[in-house]
């Protein structure tokens, strides 16, 4: 695991072992603030026991950006937190969250000692304050990745957590295209010095708004290629063979598994478009 400072008060960690997601630490003197948790308790154990070094109050509360478990499972690790999210977060791990885990345990050996947290606080409006020790934070709900989706943006920093409304390629497979479009909006609309991606490396103030608009031009060549695809008669295999610099972006960016994640958003959105 990968552990950076990006101010004062807020380190980032990201994993070594899953497609380099993240997870973020806000430090006040009151407690800290977890923003997602890593999904494998050998890393997640580590940032645990990092916290005392810089935050001797331990973690007041656990910020759980979506239902996903690279982001979800390491919150049963911090017993004296509150879990907040979306209301909607709460639910689909209800539904999607235990069957998906005793799956995964199934296979995974590595997650057999992980406990399913439900959130213990939860909005359903637009946006919801958290107040912490004179420390601001805005949970922004930002769907399109799933519906569940959130940001954290802490105001005083100029940080956001952006979850995997921003990644080196959005993924879709989970969600809309027309409501990531939105949330990518309200990203460009922030004052921000650093963004946090769900996945990949920190994005510094001079990047972000050209990252938005590459994420926006990605999601309208998607579209573009796909519904020419159905045009042409061709079945979603087709599209197998779309490469995603083709469609804008680079594929070196999270080890090359962000092709992977190019050619599941291309027959995902193939499946929308012809049933709908």
């Amino acid at each position: 695991m990968f552990r950076e400072r990006v101010s004062e008060d807020i380190y980032v960690f990201t994993s070594d072992l899953y497609v380099q997601v993240t997870a973020g630490m806000i430090v006040t003197r009151a407690g800290a603030v977890l923003v997602d948790s890593l999904p494998f308790p050998t890393e997640t154990h580590d940032l645990a026991a990092f916290v005392p070094e810089v935050c001797p109050p331990g973690v007041r509360y656990v910020i759980l950006t979506h239902y996903h478990a690279d982001h979800t499972y390491g919150a049963y690790l911090f017993p004296q937190a509150d879990v907040v999210s979306h209301a909607l977060c709460r639910k689909l791990l209800r539904k999607r969250g235990y069957p998906a885990l005793k799956k995964a345990q199934a296979e995974e050996p590595m997650l057999e000692e992980v406990v399913l947290r439900l959130p213990d606080i939860t909005f359903d409006d637009e946006e919801m304050g958290l107040q912490l020790a004179g420390k601001v934070l805005r949970l922004i709900y930002a769907p399109g990745h799933t519906k569940d989706s959130l940001m954290v943006y802490v105001e005083d920093d100029q940080v956001l957590f952006a979850s995997d409304v921003v990644m080196p390629v959005p993924s879709i497979v989970d969600g809309d295209v027309e409501a990531f479009r939105k949330s990518l909006r309200k990203v460009a609309k922030l004052p921000i010095n650093n963004l946090v991606q769900g996945h990949g490396e920190v994005i510094l103030v001079g990047e972000v708004q050209e990252t938005v608009k590459a994420s926006l031009a990605y999601l309208d060549a998607i579209e573009a290629r796909v519904a020419k695809a159905i045009k042409k008669g061709q079945g979603k295999e087709a599209l197998r063979r779309s490469n995603i610099e083709a469609c804008g972006l680079s594929r070196l960016p999270l080890h090359g598994q962000v092709q992977q994640i190019h050619v599941a958003n291309l027959f995902s959105l193939y499946d929308q478009m012809i049933s709908g």
